[in-house]
């Protein structure tokens, strides 16, 4: 029993330096920011509004507020000129109002571990030390989420022309078996290393 527990430790101390740590020298990740950017590229481009094309369009964006709303904002501006919309800088030369808002812009964390979290081992009269999780089975999966909505009406008039809202997701996950073995998937568009 003696030579099991000194075996057991021996084992936990020697995997205790196999700890991934969080590196980066903004105060967010890439990674965090193209899941958001991806996520509002994809509600962007399925925000359809009822309007004909060549129309003069002023984007109102007073009530759109989130994380990354500049960049959000832009990917709107960007669809409605690819749907053949002209933008106006002025809501007096317009043929109609575009109000938008956001529902959401934000990463959502999922973790689901087989095995043995990480745990924090204190130690009498010395620091404590953290024994390393052991996975036998683990998924990370981060997905990035948008929700765009927009209503147009009538710049000359005020009444009311369409509505529309849409939702835009990506995703990256990580997979690990058997400690050893593991592979990822995403939608981000990045280059391999």
């Amino acid at each position: 029993m003696r030579l099991c527990v000194i075996f057991i430790s021996l084992v936990a101390l020697s995997l205790a330096g196999c700890v991934t740590n969080r590196s980066t020298d903004p105060p967010r990740t890439a990674t965090e920011q193209l899941l958001i950017s991806a996520a509002a590229d994809q509600a962007a481009k399925n925000l359809k509004l009822a309007v004909p094309n060549g129309s003069r369009v002023f984007v109102d964006s007073s009530n759109f507020e989130g994380y990354d709303s500049k960049y959000a904002i832009g990917a709107i501006r960007d669809s409605l000129l690819q749907q053949g919309l002209r933008l106006s800088n002025d809501k007096g030369n317009a043929d109609t109002i575009v109000e938008i808002r956001c529902g959401a812009l934000s990463v959502d964390d999922h973790t689901l571990l087989i095995g043995v979290p990480s745990v924090n081992l204190p130690i009498p009269l010395a620091t404590a030390t953290t024994l390393p999780e052991i996975a036998l089975y683990k998924r990370e999966m981060q997905q990035g989420v948008a929700k765009f909505a927009a209503t147009n009406y009538d710049a000359k008039q005020g009444t009311f022309v369409s509505s529309s809202s849409s939702i835009g997701a990506s995703h990256e996950q990580k997979s690990t078996v058997l400690l050893l073995i593991s592979w990822s998937d995403d939608n981000l568009g990045r280059p391999d290393n």
